[in-house]
């Protein structure tokens, strides 16, 4: 009791897309730019566990932020009566303001579920603005299994739908302790976020067939699947590398859909040969 985590919160006020947005993002540690990605619908809490790791913030400082309309990030500015929709173009904007405002020089990047996605989208186009990028439940397209239409109705709990449509994809063996805490901010989510974030996974960003040309040599790609997700499977992941030349893919043994908070312990298994290899290699550059 009484121990202070080591976590900063903070503002930051960029421009996406033209509009002016505060963004919340909490760092710890010093060293390496690394920019973390929630999943659609939740936020940068997903990531607490790695931003408390001193084995982690000791080589790298972390960042983690909520995209806007997520978490503590307020919509843009005159959103009022504006249905939420992530695109690819909104998505790779927003990253990049981010960074920009920061002033963060070739950052490392992981992101989960949609931030997996969006990370294929970075690799493909961007690459030159990253060390490296780590997909964490990534794959060029699924099909979809849910209906979105339970997401945003006047009769209906949105955030207890949210958590119940996702609480299939964490997987048993998972700490009681931090599937609540993942299923908890589903809950929270704003009206209609989750389904918005969704546009952009089920329909706008289809990837298939447009990653051959990404250059792993210029910007290492790591891909990390849990077992247990039945929404990007291992299978889906693994489809997708055989598109990208270098591209390095695991598959995590006893975790789902969320494991860097489902299962923090065991995601630092798989996760930290990764980031073992980003500063391996950024040391010898």
């Amino acid at each position: 009791m009484g121990e202070i985590e080591p976590i900063t919160g903070r503002y930051v006020r960029c421009l996406v897309q033209g509009r002016p947005c505060r963004v919340y993002f909490e760092e710890a540690g010093q060293g390496i730019p690394l920019v973390c990605l929630h999943t659609a619908g939740a936020d940068a809490r997903q990531y607490r566990h790695m931003l408390c790791d001193p084995d982690i913030t000791s080589r790298y400082r972390v960042l983690a932020f909520d995209m806007p309309a997520h978490g503590k990030s307020y919509p843009p500015q005159g959103w009022a009566g504006e249905p939420y929709q992530l695109t690819t173009a909104r998505y790779v904007d927003t990253i990049l303001a981010f960074c920009d405002a920061l002033k963060l020089e070739r950052p490392a990047l992981i992101g989960c579920s949609i931030g997996g996605r969006i990370v294929l989208e970075l690799a493909r186009a961007h690459a030159g603005r990253f060390r490296a990028l780590v997909g964490v439940e990534s794959a060029d397209y699924q099909q979809p299994w849910y209906d979105t239409a339970w997401l945003h109705r006047g009769d209906v709990h949105g955030g207890e739908v949210c958590a119940a449509l996702v609480s299939g994809l964490v997987a048993p063996q998972s700490p009681a302790q931090y599937r609540d805490e993942t299923l908890w901010q589903y809950m929270q989510g704003g009206p209609g976020v989750f389904r918005g974030d969704l546009h952009f996974y089920r329909e706008d960003a289809d990837l298939r067939g447009k990653l051959d040309a990404v250059r792993t040599d210029l910007c290492p790609l790591y891909l990390l699947t849990g077992e247990y997700d039945f929404s990007c499977t291992p299978q889906d992941t693994e489809r997708t590398a055989r598109a990208i030349a270098g591209a390095q893919v695991t598959v995590m043994r006893g975790v789902g859909h969320f494991p860097m908070s489902e299962n923090p312990s065991r995601f630092r298994q798989y996760i930290m040969p990764v980031l073992d290899d980003i500063a391996g290699r950024a040391a010898r550059a």
